[in-house]
């Protein structure tokens, strides 16, 4: 499953964004192949919609998961629509790597 993650830089030491339509960066983690790759959010300084925008990204990146700080309305409203599990981290010292880690031991809870 691939998980995106925003963050405020482009690697796995870089703190989560606690935005996600703004989010400079977004880390596109496979749960299955354990890459990670970070791709800069290009509507991050959109005039409107930047957080519809950036679901639609997301989507076409394939991600069926989105870790974030927080979702405005219409972006809530269309990752809903797109099936989109949202995940509300807000713990804003959080590293990425940090949450892939918790999302790997949350993983191993489960399946026992």
């Amino acid at each position: 499953m691939k998980v995106a993650i925003t963050s405020v830089g482009n690697s796995l030491k870089s703190k989560l964004d606690l935005r996600f339509g703004r989010s400079v960066w977004l880390c596109i983690y496979d749960t299955e192949t354990k890459q990670a790759e970070f791709r800069q959010n290009e509507n991050k300084d959109a005039n409107g919609g930047a957080g519809t925008k950036t679901a639609e990204k997301v989507a076409e990146l394939g991600a069926e998961q989105v870790v974030s700080g927080d979702f405005g309305p219409k972006a809530k409203a269309l990752l809903e629509k797109l099936k989109i599990q949202m995940v509300i981290f807000d713990e804003p010292n959080q590293t990425v790597g940090g949450i892939i880690e918790k999302m790997g031991s949350t993983k191993k809870q489960q399946t026992t």
